[in-house]
């Protein structure tokens, strides 16, 4: 106790050190952890290879509060993998000891910090470790009493118990102040223990500044047959007097006046590092699935919803790759993931109607390795986004799939109509947005997103459309189909998903009248096929997109970025929508075969007129 005292003293040291240094950050909210986490990583309790960060059989810590990162880069300076001069870095440009944590930095699980998601990480990372690799590592999660608001906090702590994660260990350090004053239960401790206990979790209620208690609740969590949540009352500020539970210090570093003042405070302060306790040397010990072939051909004209090809085409490629684990969002029979969950049960986890934490799980199962398949409603993972954006701060291989997209879906009206999506997953940086037309292209779509590593997004539609493909075509990512071209083409047509079955239709129409369109199945929505679109440019006097989304940051914005916008006309969702058949609402928003055509020929008599 006494060697945990002293590194105790040297945390706070580095602490306030190097946000002093920096001129920013959290330094009350690290303190108020120092005993919590100085128990946990020299204690004992927690088993790490500090030379392998990847070893399979590490245990994991997940700063859920990921405004303490100065804590937790301290910690790695005590455990000797980052100098006192790397530490003095911290938020310095190109420094991997950034603000909030991030995987550059190698001790880092995942990139953290919007509140709330760091347990749904560790729920993944956990189903990983019980069900998949069956490894006994443990996952451990620091949350800060401010966050425990969060809904998806609370997502996290239901679907934990109902998978009896036992290996998952949350700690809520509860220093009663938030950002602008008190939290929602301040040092109620009995609050949280009531509504966590609820749920199913072991909760230890513990003074978080004694270390014979911390001890105890750590050798009693490790030991439950249940999800454990060590719920400690500290004081944030904690061992620097005039930085005790006082207001007004969130996130204020101190001034050099201040830091003197806080080393006489903290006495003689000895340097030295602690190695940390390794785990077991285990390597994953997946169950063996027993794989078959899985025989589904499609012929041209067969009618098959794009969404049921992508729960064939996962059982199809999962002999292929067996690091996929497929979650849904209790939707599974609407999506058609049920197809994957029957063949492999094994590796399909439902997540229920809780999407924020779905996400999380898939950001915790990535980083330990998998390929997760993440699929509901196009319309229901916005409510993810904040998930989905982070999840690009920390480097995932994450697939996710959204049915039931547009005002396609007809009779269930607005709510359930993904109309934004394609605008939302476009944002993320180097993400691949696909949007495949008929059950060919899904399932080669399907392929080649489980081929790619980084976050793809899939698109698929509610409505049987015919095949209009052969089995032998492949769909690269970045590519685009050209399916009706003539050198009497007048103007190209840009369809995706519904609205290039329309565009075929408004094709044999027109050219009944006797003028031609180009048609193009534009199936990787990002990135584009640059090159194929310019050509159709040059070659046609105008280019009209046909989309089942809203106006802003789908398919039109994405061609007028890369071919410029003069000669680009958008046919697009430009009415709140409503229920009503399929046909009815691609007519009522001017999105269908009919709206095509006029479009074609209103335009056709302002060419003419113009020249």
């Amino acid at each position: 106790m006494k060697h945990l005292e002293e590194i105790a003293k040297l945390l706070r040291y580095y602490i306030l050190s190097s946000t002093t240094q920096a001129g920013s950050g959290h330094p009350t909210t690290c303190l108020s952890a120092v005993e919590l986490m100085a128990s946990l990583l020299f204690g004992g309790f927690f088993h790490f290879d500090a030379d392998d960060p990847q070893n399979p059989n590490n245990d994991r810590l997940i700063f859920s509060k990921g405004h303490a990162a100065p804590l937790l880069y301290s910690l790695w300076t005590v455990a000797g993998k980052l100098t006192e001069d790397e530490l003095l870095t911290l938020r310095k440009f190109g420094s991997p000891l950034e603000g909030h944590p991030v995987r550059t930095f190698p001790y880092s699980e995942a990139a953290t910090g919007s509140l709330g998601q760091g347990l749904s990480i560790g729920v993944g990372m956990a189903i990983n470790g019980k069900y998949i690799d069956r490894l006994p590592y443990h996952v451990f999660v620091l949350l800060g009493d401010s966050e425990m608001t969060e809904g998806s906090v609370w997502e996290a702590i239901q679907i934990a118990d109902y998978y009896k994660l036992d290996n998952l260990i949350g700690i809520v350090d509860v220093n009663r102040l938030g950002q602008r004053g008190e939290t929602m239960y301040g040092w109620n401790l009995s609050a949280y223990e009531k509504r966590i206990s609820s749920f199913g979790w072991k909760t230890i209620c513990i003074d978080g500044h004694n270390f014979n208690e911390i001890f105890k609740a750590y050798e009693e969590a490790l030991s439950s047959n249940v999800p454990s949540m060590i719920i400690a009352k500290t004081v944030k500020g904690k061992g620097i007097s005039f930085l005790e539970d006082k207001e007004g210090r969130h996130g204020v570093a101190l001034t050099k006046e201040e830091f003197n003042q806080a080393l006489r405070e903290l006495g003689e302060i000895k340097k030295f590092s602690v190695p940390l306790k390794k785990p077991e040397p285990l390597t994953p010990n997946p169950e063996f699935l027993q794989t078959k072939e899985f025989i589904k051909n499609y012929s041209i004209g067969d009618k098959v919803a794009t969404r049921r090809a992508y729960g064939e085409a996962l059982v199809k490629i999962f002999p292929e790759f067996s690091n996929i684990v497929v979650l849904d969002a209790e939707v599974s029979n609407s999506t058609y993931a049920e197809i994957f969950k029957n063949h492999y049960p094994e590796r399909f986890f439902e997540c229920f109607v809780a999407e924020q934490n779905m996400v999380g799980m898939a950001v915790g199962l990535s980083l330990r390795g998998k390929i997760p398949f993440v699929s509901t409603f196009a319309a229901f993972l916005t409510r993810a986004f904040d998930q989905i954006r982070m999840a690009q701060y920390s480097d995932v291989n994450i697939k996710f799939v959204g049915s039931h997209a547009g005002v396609s879906i007809g009779q269930d009206g607005a709510s359930q109509m993904g109309l934004e999506d394609i605008a939302m997953m476009r944002s993320i940086l180097n993400s691949v947005v696909l949007y495949p037309s008929d059950a060919v292209s899904t399932e080669k779509l399907v392929r080649e997103a489980a081929n790619y590593n980084g976050i793809v997004y899939i698109r698929t539609t509610r409505a049987a459309t015919p095949v209009i493909y052969n089995e032998n075509e492949d769909f690269p990512i970045g590519g685009a189909k050209v399916l009706k071209a003539s050198d009497k083409d007048l103007f190209t047509v840009i369809g995706a998903g519904i609205t290039l079955h329309e565009a075929l239709k408004a094709y044999e129409e027109l050219k009944n009248k006797g003028i031609y369109i180009r048609v193009i199945d534009l199936y990787s929505v990002k990135p584009l096929n640059t090159e194929l679109l310019k050509q159709a440019s040059s070659e046609t006097d105008a280019i009209i997109t046909v989309e089942d989304h809203y106006p802003a940051g789908g398919i039109s914005e994405a061609v007028k970025g890369e071919v410029g916008s003069e000669k680009i006309y958008s046919l697009s969702c430009k009415k709140i929508p409503k229920s009503g058949n399929p046909e009815e609402l691609l007519d009522y928003e001017e999105i269908s075969a009919r709206a095509i055509v006029n479009k074609v020929l209103e335009l056709k008599d302002k060419i003419f007129y113009s020249w």
